[in-house]
């Protein structure tokens, strides 16, 4: 499928925006890209992702072209009444504190999960016992400081990155993450372990998901590798 047809796809069906190098963003031609950090798009076409403007950057016929994705435009949650409206900023001001913690801990989970798809047997149990150590040194400080609200929104989070909620994560990787979520599940005691993200039916989820968008668009928060998957059904 030719450039301009992938063009029209974007355009009509993801709420892309194109623009050529002349444009206001600031990118780099795709020359200048480490080879190792292009992907290829679903119809071959090599592209760089930049995380921080949000955008693909291909080079077709020596011309820099960039594919931004679809922005997502959210309006703050209806507040029902004053009490509403201070829990949501409360609500940001915990999530501004644990958004580092969570990108640490996600990329460690995706890292553990590639590893342990390479081994088997013992070589798998020792890899699971040396990272227990290491990560129960490094996170249980920071997880014994959280609050209980820092600690539901960390595990929310978590549901909305990897599709598993705490109870999930604990049970798959309990022998080498033994220390680092059974701290984050006494944190977060006051609600079901086995609960998940959903902003559609969820008051505490709706606001979180409008405070991630927001953040996100407005540059204050980076978002996570593959946050744009999760899609909130109404």
């Amino acid at each position: 499928m030719k450039f301009h047809k992938l063009i029209v796809i974007s355009l009509l069906f993801f709420g892309t925006l194109v623009f050529s190098q002349n444009e206001t963003l600031s990118v780099k031609p795709l020359s200048q890209y480490p080879e190792e950090s292009l992907q290829i798009d679903e119809y071959g076409n090599k592209y760089f992702y930049d995380q921080a403007q949000k955008a693909k950057i291909y080079d077709i016929n020596g011309e820099t072209v960039v594919v931004m994705d679809e922005l997502v435009l959210k309006n703050k949650p209806r507040f029902n009444n004053q009490l509403d409206q201070k829990f949501y900023f409360f609500l940001n001001k915990k999530l501004y504190r644990v958004y580092p913690l969570f990108l640490t801990a996600l990329q460690q989970y995706r890292d553990i999960q590639k590893e342990m798809n390479k081994m088997e047997g013992g070589a798998k149990r020792k890899y699971m016992k040396d990272r227990q150590n290491m990560l129960a040194d490094q996170y249980e400080k920071q997880l014994k400081d959280l609050t209980t609200t820092e600690g539901q929104v960390f595990a929310k989070l978590m549901n909305r990155a990897t599709g598993k909620n705490v109870y999930e994560i604990i049970k798959e990787l309990r022998g080498g993450w033994s220390a680092f979520w059974w701290n984050v599940k006494g944190k977060v005691a006051s609600i079901d372990l086995k609960d998940r993200y959903n902003p559609a039916g969820n008051r505490t989820d709706e606001f979180l998901e409008s405070l991630l968008q927001s953040n996100w668009n407005l540059g204050y928060l980076q978002p996570y590798p593959g946050a744009n998957d999760f899609k909130v059904y109404k």
